[in-house]
Parts: C-alpha cells; structure tokens; sequence
C-alpha cells in the first residue's frame, strides 16, 4: 500500500491544489487524482482548487469542475501537487492551513518539504510521474491516464528533457494502453498555438538578444506589448523552450511583465548551468534546467543581475573542463 492510499483510508473529504499559473504538470496531476478519487472512492467529497489555465486544458476530464475562488468547504485532508513551497500555493493555502491532514507530492529539487508527509522524489520527471507511483495502475481509466500522459509530457518536453527516465517511458507506455489518443494530446497540449500566440512568440524571438559569446539568450514582453496583442500570461507558454533551441546557447531567460518593473522569469538551460540554483536565489525554484522566479526592476537590471550567476557557472565549468 502506497503512502497515498494509506492516508486515503478512513477519510472523508480531500482538497486537492496545486501552484499558481498552473501548468500542464499541475493541472495534468491535480485532475489525475481527482478523476482516480471520483472512480474508486466515490464516498470521498473531492475538489480541485487552482488559478484559471489555459483552454488548451479542456479536454481533460474534471477541467470544468475546477475551483477558482476559495469558498466555506473544509476538508480532511489537504494534496499539494506540483507546489515546491507554501507560497506557490496562492490563496488556496487556506485549505492546507485548515486541513487535519497533508501530503505533498511533488519532484521540484527546490521542494521545502511543507505537508505533513511529503513524497518527493526529485528525479521523478513530473509530478504526475509521482502521482502514477502512488496510484494503483489496474485502477487507472483513460480520463486518468489522460491525465498523467499531459503531464509527464509537459515537464519532459515530450521526452526531450534529460528529466525523462527509462521509468518515465515506462509509465508513458502504460498510460498508451489505457487507450488514450496520444498523439492528439501532445499536439492539443504541447504545440498547437492560436494565431496571437504565434504573434507574440514571433515578437519575442525577433527581439531576443544573446550574449556571453552566444552560450546565452535572452527576450523580454512589456505590459504594453501584452496589452497590444490581447494575450496574458497564458499565452507565453513554448517561449523559452524556444528560445532554448538557439544553436549554440547553452542558458535561455524569458521574461514577461506582471506589473510595473515586475517580470515573471523563466530559464532553460542544456547542460552545463543549474538554473534552479539561480531561481532559488531570488526567492523561486524549479529543475535544475528548468526553473523560474519573479524579480524586480528594469529588464537591464533583471538580466545583469541574472547573468552575474550564470557567469558564475559557465566559468566554473570551462575551468573544470580544461
């Protein structure tokens, strides 16, 4: 019996969150367990609560059923998916506050270890990766394994990432069997853009700049510019992974603005810098070549602030090389 199912036993009612500006590993692990909970222990009063996602998410199985205000319901016992710290919770924390119970499942090397038990592997490729090692597979339907397929392919790339496992292939193969239409969930899911977002992606690539001989880049969109084509931060996701594939570029930043001098910062590395180590430093976290932060200031003194640690690491592993 995994730890999940034992804290299963006996209750009645769980809250199920995951972290702001949900993503497809977040949303793809939080309605995984929702949808096993509905199936296998219909007794349990279950919810979901996150921030508002992108559509692109649709087509998962509990997407409409989502919370997005906290409301006067209590629960037993409170799941943290995908959430390495407390704060990236947002407002639903008030579920874990209020809870006689918590798990946290998650893979982020950056995790705090904040539930009252924490499963935390952090060389799992996602947390649905996690989730699916917590469930029992004979139970899983196709809406679950839908599920869990969105999320371990957003967080490795489609396969791509060096987080991928040979278990990670394993777990994809079985969730194939379960009947899923998987080549329509990645191409939904991971590539398919709407004509804005194809804008805005071809805005941030002409505008990028790199530097440090060309091993990184970087771009930026004001408010202005996010204003200008209709989009929010939604819209932004695929940037960085291409920026990313830069011949040559060894780190990619992508920046995009919340608030006046206040930027959502996102890194990509390939091999050389551990950018959860630099995410962590201001106050984020993430993989070690994938991560994020928020920060202050103008775009200059983001990513001269940034680059100092980047530096950092890139000479550290030239010496180590020679």
């Amino acid at each position: 019996m995994t730890i999940l199912e034992q804290m299963l036993e006996d209750t009645k009612s769980v809250a199920i969150l995951g972290h702001i500006r949900p993503d497809g590993d977040c949303l793809g692990s939080t309605l995984g367990l929702y949808n096993y909970l509905r199936l296998n222990y219909p007794d349990i009063r279950a919810a979901v609560y996150l921030e508002e996602s992108s559509p692109k998410f649709s087509y998962l199985k509990g997407y409409d059923t989502i919370r997005h205000q906290v409301d006067g319901e209590c629960y037993e016992l409170c799941v943290c998916m995908d959430s390495g710290d407390i704060q990236r919770l947002g407002d639903f924390k008030h579920y874990l506050d209020q809870a006689d119970k918590s798990l946290c499942l998650d893979h982020h090397v950056t995790n705090t270890r904040y539930g009252g038990t924490n499963v935390v592997p952090d060389e799992a490729s996602s947390t649905c990766e996690v989730l699916f090692d917590q469930l029992d597979e004979g139970k899983l339907d196709r809406y679950t394994a839908e599920c869990l397929y969105t999320g371990i392919i957003h967080d490795t790339g489609v396969f791509k990432f060096s987080c991928t496992s040979a278990h990670t292939m394993e777990i994809a193969g079985k969730l194939m069997g379960k009947g899923i239409d998987f080549g329509a969930i990645i191409d939904n899911s991971f590539y398919r853009k709407t004509y804005i977002q194809n804008q805005i992606l071809g805005r941030a690539l002409l505008e990028s700049i790199t530097f440090f001989d060309g091993r990184c880049i970087f771009s930026a969109i004001r408010q202005s510019e996010m204003e200008f084509y209709g989009v929010d931060g939604k819209d932004m996701d695929g940037i960085i992974d291409q920026l990313r594939l830069t011949e040559g570029v060894e780190v990619a930043i992508f920046l995009y603005e919340t608030g006046p001098q206040e930027f959502k910062v996102s890194m990509r590395s390939q091999y050389l810098v551990d950018v959860s180590r630099i995410a962590a430093f201001f106050g984020g976290g993430g993989h070690v070549r994938a991560a994020g932060c928020s920060m202050s200031g103008s775009i200059h003194d983001v990513i001269n602030n940034l680059s100092v640690h980047i530096a950092r690491q890139l000479d550290a592993a030239s010496g180590s090389q020679e």
